[in-house]
């Protein structure tokens, strides 16, 4: 891909970009996606460096600041209060709305339902626009303003849009967001339109669209903001953070995420490995990716032992996560070695099912968030996960993100929905209204 420097020389010496495959490091105030060779890219820390200046004193600390009339982003964000490990930056530099702190789920009807002890939900979908990406804007709107981006780019299946669309208004940066026709939630296109992204449809899946937004990254000099955007990931890392440090450092057995483009997957890994490299914890979590069977590319790499790379044309009610052809492979495999990871799928009929038991609990998620719900139930009846392990599912998005997959469940759209609440029809009449609520008290 093409590359550039930086307008001004704000790159922190902390950090480099480095290949995951030949290690080749290139200063990180490039604009750089990919190495020379082809491989992906990290933001790599100097851990050495760093290991004298973080630990957990220090972000303890920082979990609560002085109330104030402004937003102050390394305080009220969860994902800036690790900024040594993210992105040094200063305060007048950041694009933070805020985002993060989370909170962490405990519903006993749905722990039984998955079979497990102490089952916990991470809720991503309580960030500002109402799903996990907010965090890795967070941080590449954050670089792209560095960089004097005149423009910045994704292509979506909808929650990199939102969120793209939102934060580079805040920083007064042009977006530009193509989507596939036709295969967008409502709710999430709605949100990339309102916040004043330039918008444009395109025949074909988000392959596709991906495809394209390449070409225009290199030759048209507009800056990528999707997940191969190693700062993107940075962003991410923080939701592991959150979680081992609302755990006191002591981490869970396992953290279940959904699989799609593998940003996530990728992410988690890296934050573990260097939160382990740094003596915040003392031991790494297992980390289980579930996919849906009809989006399931990683899933069926991982059962030839990745000796094959496969694609597909994606098909799954789960729109999050409907990508055949994922990114961050490659940093999705190293994350499995340094996890002892897992990979699954679920079907959509085992997604929705999911769904409405978090949806009923009053917790609420979009339907690539229950994967994680679902795939945990399912890892529990194989035995790969025991009972009594501690566990943290990871909610990408809210109800709200695709209302449409909702309402068709519990509407008869779903011929295997186990748990639908479907609307009663009734004449307007009081005793109409009291025969249906002796059925029901």
């Amino acid at each position: 891909m093409a590359t550039a420097n930086l307008q001004d020389n704000h790159a922190p010496p902390t950090i480099s970009l480095q290949c995951i495959h030949c290690h080749a490091v290139y200063p990180a105030n490039e604009i750089r996606y990919l190495c020379d060779c082809g491989g992906l890219l990290d933001v790599w820390h100097d851990l050495e460096l760093l290991r004298s200046q973080v630990s957990r004193g220090l972000f303890d600390g920082r979990l609560s600041g002085a109330p104030g009339p402004r937003v102050t982003p390394t305080v009220n964000s969860g994902v800036w209060r690790y900024r040594e490990i993210i992105l040094p930056a200063t305060v007048d530099t950041i694009v933070s709305r805020p985002e993060g702190n989370t909170p962490l789920y405990e519903d006993r009807q749905l722990s039984g339902w998955v079979g497990a002890e102490n089952f916990f939900l991470k809720h991503e979908g309580e960030n500002p626009t109402g799903s996990f990406k907010d965090r890795g804007m967070t941080v590449g709107v954050t670089q792209a303003r560095l960089m004097g981006a005149r423009a910045v780019v994704c292509a979506s299946t909808g929650n990199t849009s939102a969120s793209l669309a939102a934060y580079a208004a805040r920083a007064g940066i042009p977006a530009l967001i193509f989507i596939p026709a036709g295969k967008i939630a409502a709710g999430k296109l709605a949100q990339a339109l309102a916040y004043g992204a330039h918008t444009f449809q395109i025949n074909g899946d988000f392959d596709d669209a991906m495809r394209l937004v390449r070409q225009v990254c290199d030759q048209l000099g507009i800056y990528l903001l999707n997940s191969l955007n190693p700062f993107r990931l940075e962003g991410q890392k923080s939701i592991v953070f959150e979680i081992l440090q609302g755990f006191q450092w002591q981490p869970p057995q396992w953290i279940v995420l959904p699989g799609g483009n593998l940003g996530n997957t990728a992410a988690f890994g890296k934050a573990l490995y260097e939160a382990h490299q740094l003596g915040l914890v003392e031991r790494i979590p297992r980390i289980a990716t579930i996919q849906a069977e009809g989006a399931s590319p990683f899933y069926q790499s991982y059962l030839t032992n990745f000796t094959e790379r496969k694609s597909m044309k994606a098909t799954t009610v789960a729109s999050a996560i409907s990508i055949g052809n994922p990114v961050s492979y490659e940093r999705a495999i190293r994350t499995l070695k340094w996890s002892d990871g897992v990979v699954i799928t679920v079907s959509d009929e085992e997604i929705m099912n999911a769904k409405a038991l978090v949806d009923r609990a009053g917790i609420g998620c979009e339907p690539a968030s229950a994967a994680s719900v679902a795939g945990t139930r399912k890892l529990i009846e194989a035995g790969i996960i025991k009972p009594d392990e501690t566990i943290v599912g990871i909610l990408t998005g809210n109800l709200l993100k695709d209302p449409g997959a909702t309402v068709d469940y519990h509407t008869g759209a779903w011929p295997q929905a186990q748990y639908a609440n479907c609307p009663i029809k009734l004449e307007p009449t009081l005793s109409a209204v009291q025969t249906e609520l002796e059925k029901i008290f």
